[in-house]
């Protein structure tokens, strides 16, 4: 059963007793032509993924796998060439007012807070900016002030002549989340958040975007590189690589008890990790030249060893692609070895990895 909301666009009616997802993609894929006649690169690659009112997810992959190309996507700034975004249960429109409105209730905090902060402009600019683009009608001041003080920045008319230059590396981040609060979203996409600041620094805005999740009831996507960072503030994790979500889970499911090898390689690296790091052989990843079969196994671990052919899938490594892992996926994987085996490695093996500590 179907029914057309205000902006005109189409909505599937949840089933009775279902909680639709906050924020859905269904079969994603993005493409960006090469240049000069080279190979169409498939940045998102058919992604499913759900976040729930509430929830953090961290989408948890290596440079170059596609995690801010879905972030873009998911933000309405790129346009999938297949697949569908959906907020609420509706599909997202691509018309100016209706992604206006949309961007309101789903807002971006960049990894870099220098580059987010025109120099030009006072702390109380900054935040307010959000609040004329959008023709917010209400007392802007209390609205910038209470944006600064749930980001924590207190007393928050202390920092309201403020430049950027004037503030420390951790204050500029939070008034990168005031500017994003202030219109009071429903989810934030946060990509590599806490990358460019002093590991001192890092664990106060973890904490500031858990309490945020408490306090408020803010949805997140946190894109980030670093595993130990979605042992401190996710609830779930996606694990891409190559535009497919290739493990998903709970935190634990997937931290502590890694099925994909390419999961287990990323953990081997942590500073918690038990045994030796797994080095991965072959090329880093290229999106114009996916591979047939199982796309992590040119630089497999398990294949290289002769692990798979043991188990009787190095055959169907090299050549079986794998289905789409579904968005809301509880101790899922995509791989061809792990699902012959049942393997559920914990943390005592040297490929598997106790729960990290991370930041």
């Amino acid at each position: 059963m179907s029914a057309v909301d205000e902006t005109g666009a189409d909505r599937t009616e949840v089933p009775p007793g279902a909680a639709a997802p906050l924020l859905s993609a269904s079969g994603v894929r993005v493409s960006f032509p090469g240049r000069r006649g080279a190979a169409t690169a498939r940045a998102v690659d058919g992604v499913d993924l759900d976040i729930g009112a509430g929830e953090i997810v961290a989408l948890v992959g290596e440079s170059g796998c596609g995690k801010t190309s879905l972030a873009r996507t998911l933000l309405g700034l790129l346009r999938p060439e297949a697949g569908r975004v959906s907020f609420g249960g509706v599909p997202l429109a691509y018309d100016p007012r209706a992604l206006k409105a949309y961007r309101r209730r789903v807002q971006l905090v960049l990894q870099d807070p220098s580059g987010s902060l025109n120099p030009r402009h006072t702390v109380y600019e900054a935040v307010s900016e959000g609040l004329r683009i959008h023709g917010y009608d209400g007392d802007e001041g209390e609205a910038v002030a209470e944006a600064l003080s749930r980001a924590g920045l207190r007393p928050p008319e202390r920092f309201f002549l403020r430049y950027p230059h004037e503030l420390s590396g951790g204050q500029r981040q939070r008034v990168v989340i005031a500017g994003a609060l202030v219109l009071r979203p429903e989810l934030i996409v946060a990509d590599e958040p806490v990358a460019s600041l002093d590991a001192s620094v890092r664990g106060e805005i973890l904490a500031l975007l858990l309490r945020l999740r408490d306090e408020l009831g803010l949805s997140a996507l946190v894109v980030t590189h670093d595993l130990g960072l979605a042992w401190n503030i996710a609830d779930r994790v996606a694990v891409m690589y190559l535009g497919r979500i290739v493990e998903t889970g709970t935190v634990e499911e997937v931290l502590t008890h890694p099925r994909h090898p390419y999961t287990r390689a990323m953990l081997s690296v942590l500073p918690e990790a038990a045994g030796p790091p797994v080095v991965l052989s072959g090329e880093p990843p290229d999106p114009s030249r996916v591979p047939a079969g199982c796309r992590f196994h040119p630089r497999c671990q398990v294949l290289a060893s002769g692990r798979a052919d043991a188990a009787g899938v190095a055959g169907r490594c090299r050549t079986e692609d794998l289905p789409v892992l579904a968005g809301d996926s509880a101790g899922a994987v995509a791989c061809h070895w792990a699902d012959s085996t049942g393997t559920a490695h914990g943390g005592t093996g040297p490929e598997g990895a106790a729960g990290p500590s991370g930041t």
